[in-house]
């Protein structure tokens, strides 16, 4: 009996041991965790991640660490509080920006983050869509519209509707109705007026509504309207995803427009689990529907919010900080904070005043030539402008000194014209309904299928509200055309039900393949004689890996994968970031320029009138916008920052003289290197002399080896003869009159030959 009582004590002395072990090694495991998460942070950050949930706006300089912030704090809430992965929904707005936060999520968790909501607004509209079609009153495949099938839907209207497309530009029309819907407004909610084009606009808004539900198809701005009234009118999924996302998280909440907001709050009514990342100072997308007021009205729904501010910036110099600081002290309301580095002040920023915009390229692409010279990469510079015009004369001239280049946010691997092609065919299997495909590949490649037919078409499906495919298959049946084009429209009906038998049973990246083949497209681009058929014929072939490597991750698995694919396609094609390239020089507007960094940045065309446009000088809350873009363009350079502006420049034809921008001059001269002042002269601001009276008043030459009247040679524009010389040294620059055409050329960059009379 007693080595019974024995027997029993120690084991209750072993299973307490046991579970003292247990509690000291999950301590130990959680204070590991801890330590895991906060020790990359700095002070500011380690608050921000760490803080009790609540409504919590976290004010983020630029280079200051957003992201890390909003990784961690997710993290955080998943091995520190016990949050669900399921309940955390983070939003941001490219695929890019999402893209990295889930990996670095899945990084630091070392595990998937798939049962996480992670993506952009229209992402996870698209996602939220999916899930109910039928309570959105969707077909379940439904498909998306991208910007180019939007316009060419509009432009179908226009002609349904015998509107002239001068009258009323399609592009109007797009932006009218993507502001309404960004905004909240169906057609039905706009009231009636006498004016004229408002009502155009309003009964073409109603139209394009009808015919979008007849195709069963959603553009960009409908994803997020639809998941918006979704949400807001079934109480039941209203009820269901509050309880489900207890932690919201936003990214670049400066950017969010009237319905983004409205969407974010439903999710959120009245409790502290919006944990919103933002900017006012880099708040510059007020033209494309953006509300820098959502940070306002969101301290003021959310009266319990605690703000923290992160203003230790990684990826600038002292002095381009300073400048920074200095250039947005000058806009009013500012929630105010003050960035700071712990790196050297560094270079001061080098100011460059050009003579005209070629002179301006020319200090420009030298300078780049000698960063690469001294080892450094292309990629690692970037030149940056306030419109895309301004993009012309760096790209000649980089092109003439055979230096690599790439224009940043052009045209990405899914908006190019025979990707859209091959991706209308395939939308077309999954909805013959697909007016917006029919209409772009009914003849593509040639069918002999004209635009009378095409007129035919379309006429009836106006007259019977009906998709284009049933208008088409009606003519048929009805034998109204004539033969030949009954047999051509017939043989492409046939072609679309051929190629939908042939494919049931294939893999995606097969049917991808088969339907590139069986179209005639990867025929039609090979034997194409233009200089980027070869380029096309790639972009074919690459389409077909992009689909055999797709996989498809959506918990709905009764989709198709076709249909997924085909609707990921449409969401990579509105993406705002550009693809990888190789090793060149980046040429951006610097809105596109936001988000990036480049230890080389010039910041370029920086005058009154150009930078800050002319249409935003008197506007002060225009004017403020086009400061914060300011703003973002100096904090994109990490090491050095160039500013150039011209004395003059050549805008629609007319040789106008500029004055340096006022944000120039509110920069402290003492991290300045002016490296060329310029010659001041007196003249008014706004003044367009003659060019012929400046040239008289510096008709005196300098002592130089060109004069005028003498003849010259240069490589590309050919023999020429002067006509002017201006300056002396790195200043000089001739004037010359070469075939059609006169040239302004620094004669230090210029390489000329003088020919002996």
């Amino acid at each position: 009996m007693l080595l019974l009582l024995l027997n029993k004590s120690n084991r209750q002395t072993h299973v307490s041991a046991m579970k003292l072990y247990t509690a000291t090694e999950n301590l130990q495991s959680k204070i590991m965790d801890i330590t895991s998460i906060i020790a990359p942070l700095n002070d500011a950050q380690r608050a921000a991640v760490t803080a009790p949930s609540q409504a919590m706006l976290i004010l983020a300089g630029a280079g200051s660490g957003k992201t890390r912030v909003l990784v961690h704090r997710i993290v955080w809430q998943i091995q520190v509080n016990h949050v669900s992965p399921q309940s955390i929904i983070a939003v941001t707005f490219t695929n890019k920006a999402a893209n990295e936060m889930r990996g670095r999520i899945e990084s630091l968790l070392e595990n998937s983050a798939s049962a996480m909501w992670i993506g952009t607004f229209h992402g996870l509209a698209h996602r939220f869509l999916r899930r109910h079609a039928k309570e959105a009153h969707l077909p379940k495949d439904f498909q998306v519209l991208d910007s180019s099938d939007q316009q060419r839907m509009i432009k179908r209207l226009l002609a349904d509707l015998k509107i002239n497309e001068k009258e009323l530009p399609p592009k109007e029309i797009q932006w009218f109705i993507n502001a309404q819907k960004d905004a909240g407004i169906r057609s039905k909610d706009i009231l009636e007026t006498t004016d004229k084009n408002t009502r155009r606009f309003l009964r073409i808004y109603r139209e394009y509504e009808t015919l979008c539900e007849r195709n069963g198809v959603v553009d960009f701005a409908e994803l997020l309207l639809r998941a918006y009234e979704l949400i807001r009118d079934d109480e039941r999924l209203r009820y269901q995803y509050q309880e489900r996302f207890s932690q919201i998280h936003v990214d670049e909440f400066q950017d969010t427009n009237t319905i983004q907001y409205a969407w974010l709050t439903l999710l959120s009514p009245n409790r502290d689990n919006m944990f919103v990342v933002g900017d006012d100072d880099q708040a510059i997308y007020g033209w494309r529907g953006a509300k820098i007021e959502n940070i306002y009205k969101f301290q003021r729904e959310y009266p319990q919010h605690q703000i923290i501010k992160l203003e230790q910036n990684y990826r600038s110099t002292g002095s381009i900080l300073k400048a920074a600081n200095q250039i947005i002290t000058n806009n009013t309301g500012r929630m105010g904070k003050s960035l700071w580095t712990e790196m050297a002040d560094g270079e001061k920023i080098t100011v460059y005043a050009a003579y005209d915009e070629v002179d301006e390229a020319n200090y420009v692409v030298e300078r780049i030539k000698n960063w690469v010279g001294e080892g450094n990469k292309r990629s690692d510079s970037a030149i940056l402008y306030r419109s895309n015009a301004q993009s012309r004369q760096f790209e000649e001239k980089l092109m003439l000194s055979n230096t690599p280049y790439r224009v940043y946010g052009g045209l990405r691997f899914y908006d190019r014209a025979e990707i859209k092609n091959v991706l209308a065919y395939l939308r077309l299997l999954v909805n013959r309904h697909d007016d917006a495909s029919i209409d772009r590949i009914i003849n593509t490649p040639t069918r002999g299928i004209g635009l009378k037919t095409l007129d035919e078409i379309r006429k009836l499906a106006h007259e019977k509200q009906i998709s284009l495919w049933a208008a088409a298959n009606s003519l048929i049946t009805e034998k109204v055309l004539p033969n030949r084009a009954a047999n051509a429209l017939f043989n492409f009906l046939d072609l679309i039900a051929q190629l939908d038998n042939k494919i049931a049973n294939l893999t995606l990246g097969e049917k991808v393949h088969f339907v590139i083949e069986h179209t005639r497209l990867m025929a039609f681009y090979s034997q194409d004689k233009l200089e980027k058929s070869a380029d096309k014929v790639e972009n074919l072939k690459e389409l077909v890996n992009a689909a055999t490597v797709f996989i498809n991750d959506e918990i709905e698995k009764d989709i198709s994968d076709l249909s997924i694919f085909l609707n990921r396609a449409a969401l990579e094609s509105g993406a705002l970031q550009g693809e990888e390239f190789e090793d060149c020089v980046q040429l951006m507007t610097l809105h596109t320029a936001k988000g990036l960094e480049f230890p080389l940045v010039f910041l370029v065309g920086v005058e009154d009138g150009l930078f800050p446009s002319q249409q935003s000088i008197f506007d002060q809350v225009k004017l403020e916008e086009e400061r914060r873009l300011c703003y973002v363009g100096i904090t994109r350079a990490m090491r050095k920052l160039h500013i150039t502006y011209a004395e003059s420049r050549r805008l629609y034809g007319d040789k106008t003289y500029a004055r340096k921008s006022r944000f120039l001059r509110e920069l402290p001269t003492e991290l300045l290197d002016e490296v060329r002042p310029k010659r001041e002269v007196s003249r008014p601001i706004t003044a367009k002399p003659i060019f012929s009276t400046v040239n008289k008043l510096l008709e005196l030459e300098p002592d130089s080896k060109f004069k005028k009247g003498q003849h010259i040679h240069h490589e590309t524009f050919g023999s020429g003869i002067i006509l002017n010389v201006e300056g002396e040294g790195e200043k000089e620059r001739i004037l010359i009159k070469f075939r059609g055409v006169e040239k302004w050329l620094m004669t230090a960059y210029a390489e000329l030959t003088t020919i002996r009379s």
